[in-house]
This record gives structure tokens, sequence and C-alpha cells, in this order.
């Protein structure tokens, strides 16, 4: 019998390993249980974070990060047409760093402005933060269809709220 756990914004899916058949390639034996199945954003708010760089941000290595960006299509091309490791590249050359709660968010500090980046399904989401610099009265956010390219993606982000 399967279980449906529901923690914060996601939905986890626990299926008996039993349930999943074994495929064969030609190095090893596979098993689906050990993929991340089920795991689905379900939730479009965007929570508002606290700012740490040396707590929120993950450190990762250059060496992958910079094969990530050799392999970003053209900057025209829509963002859907990216992988999301070339997404989070790209997110971490832009200055953005991913949030250790929600792998989904993402943080960048401008002198100028706050913002928080969040990766849903269907759409990217940016909200301004009224707690950063700048003189926002309120929280601003925008949404962003997967469908516009990358360099219009990245103007508009980056242009501030």
């Amino acid at each position: 019998m399967s279980t449906i756990y529901s923690v914060s914004k996601f939905i986890c899916f626990s299926v008996p390993s039993s349930n999943f058949p074994k495929y064969s390639t030609p190095s090893s034996s596979v098993s689906l249980k050990s993929a991340p199945f089920g795991l689905v954003h379900s939730s479009r708010r965007l929570s508002n974070p606290v700012f740490s760089k040396s707590s929120e941000a993950e450190e990762l290595p250059a060496a992958p990060e910079d094969e990530w960006l050799k392999r970003l299509p053209d900057k025209k091309k829509p963002l859907y047409s990216h992988s999301l490791p070339c997404i989070e590249a790209w997110l971490r050359s832009l200055g953005f760093f991913q949030s250790r709660e929600d792998r989904a968010v993402w943080l960048i500090e401008k002198p100028e402005w706050h913002a928080q980046l969040s990766l849903d399904v269907t759409d990217l989401y940016v909200r301004y933060l009224k707690t950063g610099p700048g003189n926002l009265e309120k929280d601003m956010e925008r949404r962003f269809s997967y469908a516009l390219s990358r360099e219009d993606i990245e103007n508009a982000v980056l242009g501030g709220p």
C-alpha cells in the first residue's frame, strides 16, 4: 500500500520498492526505487527568506559549473530548452545562491535590492523584497514563462523592481 506524505511545499509519494521492476543496462542493474520519484512542487507562494549567504549558500566546485555554463543553449532560446544543471549554473553566474531549505528557491543580494527567485513547475517567479535596500513599500512579485528566452528573463530580473 502507498503512503502519501505532505511536507511544506512538496508532496512525496512513498511506494514499496517491490512495485518497481528492475532494468538491466550493459554495465549494471538499475532499480527505479532509487530514482527521485513522485516529488511534485505544489505551491507557487514564495516564502519570506532570511538572507544569510554564509548559512544559505551551498558552495560547489567551479569546474563542474563551468562545464554546465559551456553547455548553455543560445541566450535567445526559450528557458524550457535549457537543462536544470545549465539553469542552475546560469543563476550562479548571475550572483544567485541556492536556498538549503528549498532547492527550487534562489536568492540574490544586489546593492539596490534583494530578491528571491523560485523555479516552479510552469513558471519562474521573482519576488523583490521590501526588507532589502531600496524603498519598496511591499514585496513585489513577477512571473515569467519558461517560454521566454534566457536573455529576456535575465534582463527583466536583473532590471530590478
